[in-house]
């Protein structure tokens, strides 16, 4: 296969079913949502996670917004906040990790609110999982992504399409990942990709050369999540339920 890596990168079979029994995990698929109501969004259910027995995969898109990870540095922004406003593109500092990121239409952004506990609390792994999950989901579409050691993402041929940063308040992670399904990529051009120079982006819809339905996307990586992780996938969540 072309990249040189199994769909699953090598890694589901060795991460899922390791330590505890994971969780079962539900769904919130919220459209298109700024990246603050986004956060407030996170802070709820991480909150609320606390008192169920549930993971839960947020899926979003977001309006044009650049995000600088915890030791993102403002270098790496190629215009002034002043002219990234003009171009309708708001810049926000968060507590992820990670350096600096574009999120617009068209990306695909997941925040996996999950109890650490049954992976032995092991922040590495749990990015290798995500990897992981990314991997598979573009293996359901035919394309053979790979991770790069020490840097952090999902790669095709040299070209980054899903970027990750994390955060972890109480051993339950918020923050998540990113991937590119949309052929426009313009909005990279604001920002040197979590620092990286030379970086070169890609997308689901570039590589294909065809249209890719978000929800469709949406769809794979539901059951990349439930095969990578091991958990049950219980349906859409619900805020009216009592644990809540």
């Amino acid at each position: 296969m072309p990249g040189g890596l199994h769909p699953l990168g090598g890694l589901a079979p060795q991460l899922a079913g390791q330590g505890g029994i994971p969780s079962p995990f539900v769904t919130l698929r919220a459209g298109r949502l700024s990246y603050r109501d986004a956060l407030q969004l996170q802070e709820r259910l991480l909150d609320g996670r606390r008192r169920r027995r549930e993971d839960v995969l947020l899926l979003v898109e977001h309006p044009p917004v650049v995000t600088l990870g915890r030791g993102g540095s403002e270098a790496h922004l190629r215009h002034s906040r002043e002219e990234l406003a003009r171009r309708g593109i708001e810049v926000l500092r968060t507590g992820r990790g990670g350096d600096v990121t574009y999120h617009g239409p068209g990306q695909l952004v997941g925040y996996p609110v999950v109890d650490l506990d049954p992976l032995g609390r092991d922040l590495h792994r749990y990015l290798r999982m995500l990897e992981a999950t990314l991997i598979d989901t573009l293996a359901a579409f035919g394309l053979v992504a790979e991770r790069i050691p020490g840097k952090t993402g999902v790669w095709v041929d040299g070209a980054k399409i899903a970027s990750i940063g994390v955060g972890v308040r109480r051993w339950v992670s918020w923050h998540g990942f990113a991937l590119n399904v949309a052929g426009d990529l313009t909005g990279f051009e604001a920002i040197v990709p979590c620092g990286l120079p030379g970086v070169r982006m890609t997308s689901l819809e570039g590589l294909l050369g065809r249209p890719v339905l978000l929800e469709d996307v949406e769809s794979a990586l539901v059951r990349a999540f439930s095969r990578v992780f091991g958990g049950r996938h219980s349906g859409e969540y619900e805020e009216h339920e009592p644990a809540l």
